[in-house]
């Protein structure tokens, strides 16, 4: 039986602060910063819903490797099947090295590496990323070939508005 300890909790209210409610980790403790007006209630309320927050992002930040490999081998299944063994990659990895791109492949040695910044994006754009780069263990480079294989993921333009986005907003090339 696993035993999940509560945090310590720091609460900060701020009379400038109106509605909003935020919460980060400082060490072994989570600050939340809520309005000076909230009630008692409404300050259990709002610190039992931030923990809950952050958890689920911490528990999307920790995705591993295992995992990740897992999530490529359902993708193959999925869209690249009749494939086989060559759309299959020896290893699938995050890395915290790319900063400029979403993911690459070595098709010469059938290596995914997937940039940690996609680790806190929803599932159907890490599926998008991970589609396209096994996509280039059958194509290696960008071709009309290349591109039928990533549209046959159903989400694939969206997900490519929504890193167009995030890169936008990060200014990253």
């Amino acid at each position: 039986m696993t035993v999940t300890r509560k945090p310590v909790v720091e609460v900060r209210r701020s009379q400038r602060r109106r509605r909003t409610v935020s919460a980060y980790r400082d060490g072994e403790r989570v600050v939340v910063l809520i309005p000076d007006q909230f009630s008692r209630a409404e300050e259990s309320e709002w610190v039992d819903r931030m923990l809950a927050r952050l958890a689920a992002r911490e528990g999307r930040l920790a995705r591993s490797d295992a995992e990740l490999l897992a999530r490529a081998t359902r993708l193959i299944d999925l869209y690249l099947t009749e494939y086989g063994s060559a759309a299959a990659p020896a290893s699938v990895r995050w890395v915290t090295n790319q900063n400029g791109r979403w993911g690459s492949c070595t098709p010469a040695d059938r290596t995914i590496r997937i940039s940690h910044r996609v680790q806190d994006m929803p599932d159907w754009v890490i599926d998008y990323v991970l589609l396209h780069e096994l996509a280039h263990l059958i194509v290696p480079s960008h071709n009309a070939e290349f591109w039928a294989l990533v549209a046959r993921y159903p989400r694939s333009e969206r997900a490519r508005g929504y890193l167009e986005g995030v890169a936008a907003t990060a200014a990253i090339p």
